[in-house]
């Protein structure tokens, strides 16, 4: 029991971890735009965020340019965030249309500021004091002209002291909402992008979490084919799992920006009309006493049909059908909570941790379904409003469900292990004269050893990919600084043994902080992976290694090689990462990304140290620096 309670007590932590971390991810200032004006000349914007939610000023049916809404007073104000498909009160009106949205805020000095834009439904153009600064599909007035497109930004300017002006025009025609049903988030350069990163970095964490703990069920059923939970299971964590990449800060749409807006709807709306049958027949699966065939059936088919749909027709057409889908799904949510309380009364097999997981992950789908009704339509109670601010929780509410699914999985190996020792027990009391009962109880204790054994395997196998990645660089694939350490200390005491020479080349990318202050974080994180891609394929040797030494800085080790060979490679890569044309317009060098190089060799002696060696190829680098950059130095130590 005290075990029960431990593990309870773990699930616990981890929920009020996780949605304690989405929480903080929001912003403390609360204040509210008035008749389309906001006054922030109190709030330290340097040290904050704000929604800019409230009364924003409305042109419906107009696509106002910069400098012409003083001319046009709308007379109409539109309340931020909420789709525009009821603003004019309760009349119902289609989501189709286009329109400019127009908000004045008041600062109280210049300072650089960021806006943090959510998805809009489907089209906008975003400027500030007349300056376009972010842009997402192409506005139209018709659905010819206009291109839909999904991409949460990160827009940086600099305010003006007093009235500042936010325009922004958006239009829709493919999906059945349409206007801002997020808010806008401004604040202080950094924090913005502090906003930012926590909520991708969140995101990033679950949908890995989500596709091991995927895969290392599907192994699971691999090996025993028999246990269809697993394999359910394993393809509901691969479904929510992708999905995470397609919601919130929609990470797939940064990595693909010109990717089909309507494929990734499709794909986006199919990963949530097939996770409901799943969910089903693995509930099934584990307890099938309590679940009703013919339900699972229905489900399967009620998938099946809207899946066609999606797959078949534009998302202007499947998306109206979507409430219907949620009303089975809310009824699918109540049924599954009525079996699992009977399941929890009878006290079954992993009840507690299989009812409290469970129960997170249908309050997490339940809140994205409000969210979309509330939100999306524009319809619901203030207090769900103000209670429910974001529709993308069902990947952390599966992310406990698969870790409560996990201790399970545990407790049950802990189960095996106990009836083992309990069998063995039992095997040293039993009479030697009881052949028949000796023998069929060692069958029994070799079944569970092999099972024992072929989990181990599985563990050690999974120990041994951790251990690998573990010596990546998560960025650019290359080997990490942790390899770096542990393979030049090897080399090193080789070369000292057989009098061998070693060199060293460091490579630092030439005013990469103005590069990535010009093209953004992502752009950045593009440009390292472009150059640790490089080293990687100019080195032809296998005992050459290339690895990322830290932030822009890669270091290449060269066993067996002298001076001349060192400085031969150096030039070499020194060419071909300029050779790759990254565009750098701060660069004063080039025009092309370029880097600085410096480069050593010695023949390890007793005297000195691999230390020693890179304290020398360091000096190196820093004088090709001096030099005016984009250049090879030469230290021997």
């Amino acid at each position: 029991m005290y075990k029960y309670k431990l593990h309870i007590i773990m699930i616990i932590i981890l929920i009020s971890f996780i949605f304690g971390a989405c929480s903080a991810q929001r912003p403390e200032i609360k204040t509210m735009a008035e008749s389309g004006v906001m006054d922030l000349t109190r709030v330290k914007l340097e040290n904050s965020v704000v929604r800019l939610d409230g009364q924003w000023e409305f042109f419906w049916n107009q696509l106002i340019a910069p400098g012409k809404a003083e001319t046009k007073s709308s007379n109409e104000y539109i309340q931020i965030p909420s789709s525009w498909n009821k603003y004019k009160g309760n009349e119902d009106q289609s989501g189709y249309g286009y329109a400019t949205y127009r908000l004045q805020f008041i600062t109280a000095e210049n300072i650089k500021l960021g806006l943090k834009i959510p998805r809009m439904f489907t089209a906008y153009k975003l400027w500030v004091n007349g300056e376009l600064i972010a842009i997402a599909g192409k506005v139209g007035e018709n659905r010819e002209i206009m291109t839909p497109q999904y991409i949460p930004q990160l827009a940086l300017f600099e305010s003006s002291q007093g009235v500042n002006e936010i325009l922004i025009q958006v239009s829709n025609f493919h999906h059945r909402s349409g206007g801002m049903p997020k808010s806008i988030n401004l604040g202080g350069e950094k924090q913005i992008i502090k906003l930012r990163d926590k909520s991708l970095a969140a995101e990033l964490i679950i949908f890995g979490s989500l596709i091991y703990i995927g895969a290392y069920h599907l192994a699971l059923f691999l090996f025993r084919k028999k246990n269809t939970s697993s394999l359910y299971f394993g393809l509901f964590c691969l479904l929510v799992g992708m999905r995470t990449l397609l919601v919130g800060e929609r990470f797939f749409m940064y990595l693909f920006p010109n990717f089909s807006w309507e494929i990734a709807h499709k794909l986006q709306t199919l990963s949530f009309y097939f996770g409901v049958p799943l969910i089903l027949l693995f509930f099934m699966s584990i307890y099938p006493q309590y679940f009703h065939a013919r339900i699972i059936k229905i489900g399967q088919i009620i998938g099946a049909i809207f899946g066609f749909l999606v797959v078949l027709t534009p998302a202007r057409i499947f998306t109206p059908f979507n409430p219907i889908y949620q009303m089975w799904t809310v009824f699918t949510i109540i049924y599954i909570i009525v079996a699992l309380i009977k399941i929890w009364i009878r006290k079954e097999d992993g009840s507690w941790f299989i009812t409290i997981g469970a129960l997170v992950l249908l309050m997490s789908g339940a809140n994205d379904i409000i969210f979309l009704n509330i939100w999306m339509n524009d319809n619901g109670p203030a207090f769900l409003k103000a209670l429910i601010r974001t529709g993308s929780l069902s990947s952390v509410g599966q992310l406990v469900f698969a870790f409560a699914n996990s201790l399970l999985l545990s407790k049950r190996f802990s189960d095996s292990l106990a009836r083992e020792e309990i069998l063995t027990a039992e095997l040293t009391e039993i009479n030697s004269n009881l052949d028949e009962l000796v023998s069929q109880r060692t069958k029994d204790l070799e079944k569970s050893k092999e099972k024992i054994e072929q989990q181990k395997l599985e563990l050690e196998k999974i120990n041994k990919n951790l251990n690998q990645l573990s010596f990546k660089d998560c960025l650019t694939g290359i080997w990490n600084r942790r390899k770096y350490d542990e393979t030049i200390e090897i080399e090193w005491r080789r070369c000292l043994r057989y009098k061998r020479p070693i060199a060293l080349i460091l490579l630092d990318i030439d005013y990469f902080k103005q590069f990535n202050d010009l093209y953004g974080h992502m752009a950045g994180d593009e440009c390292l992976i472009k150059i640790g891609d490089t080293l990687k394929k100019s080195l032809s040797r296998s005992s050459d290694m290339a690895a990322r030494y830290g932030g822009e800085e890669f270091i290449v080790l060269l066993p067996d090689s002298g001076k001349e060979e060192a400085i031969k490679i150096a030039t070499m890569l020194r060419i071909n990462i300029e050779s790759i044309k990254i565009p750098h317009e701060k660069s004063s060098v080039s025009n092309y990304v370029t880097v600085s190089i410096g480069v050593t060799s010695t023949i390890p002696n007793n005297k000195s140290s691999y230390d020693d060696l890179f304290k020398v190829v360091d000096r190196a680098l820093y004088q090709a620096k001096d030099a005016g950059r984009n250049q090879i130095k030469y230290l021997s130590q």
